[in-house]
């Protein structure tokens, strides 16, 4: 079997010497055996275990890749595919959350207008009136963090300005549509950013797209991977 130097492994894949042995030492590559002079002896194993952990980590993560080999080497490998799904699953919590806020936005697309109307702040009972709903659903929207009002010098009354009288008429429309808070906040955080639904609009696209870059990071790093079990078993 042909053997390798630690400068032959990092040519192939493009990285320092050091970085192999930090590596090896590390767990990310499996021990590697001495010669009698005391040098490290490394095989193709090496060389494959190295190219999955970089084929690993654009789609899972420095750390969820170094995971996933040190498992592998422990002889772990139920944690290892455990890394992988948990992986897998992360990724697809993202793309409903991405998903959600894109379908909110285009609830709002017809009534909504990006900028705040100006005018004075109001109290909670004059929103809530001119929202037509109860005070103490603009509580429990403050309470979850939708809507951050300023407060009144000496009586701590909450006031409402223009941003926030916006935010308010956003999140009455998306609730009469039956949309969660989960499925709101991206949005108002996204249009405070962003400064405008064109603008979060094609945040949310650019987010779709990186979310099919990094499936197909994974859907890559993953093959390596059970190429590699499959030489580990």
């Amino acid at each position: 079997m042909k053997r390798l130097r630690p400068v032959d492994l990092a040519r192939e894949v493009g990285i320092s010497t050091q970085q192999v042995r930090n590596y090896e030492a590390g767990g990310i590559l499996p021990p590697a055996p001495r010669s009698e002079s005391g040098y490290r002896s490394y095989g193709p194993e090496h060389l494959e275990a190295l190219r999955t952990f970089r084929a690993l980590v654009p789609g899972f993560g420095i750390g969820a890749a170094t995971a996933i080999m040190l498992a592998v080497h422990d002889g772990d490998r139920t944690r290892a595919l455990r890394l992988v799904d948990e992986g897998h699953a992360t990724l697809h919590e993202q793309r409903l959350a991405t998903e959600a806020a894109g379908e909110a936005l285009d609830a709002l697309a017809v009534r909504f207008r990006p900028e705040p109307e100006p005018g004075p702040a109001l109290r909670v009972g004059e929103l809530a009136a001119r929202l037509r709903v109860r005070p103490s659903t603009l509580r429990v929207w403050d309470a979850a963090g939708l809507l951050t009002p300023t407060r009144e010098r000496g009586t701590a009354y909450r006031r409402y300005g223009p941003v926030e009288v916006r935010d308010a008429r956003i999140i009455a429309m998306l609730r009469q549509g039956h949309y969660g808070f989960e499925q709101i906040r991206p949005v108002l955080e996204g249009l405070r950013r962003t400064g405008s639904p064109e603008a979060l609009r094609a945040a949310v696209a650019e987010r779709r797209a990186a979310h099919d870059r990094r499936s197909r990071d994974m859907l890559r790093g993953g093959s390596l991977l059970d190429a590699y079990l499959s030489r580990e078993g």
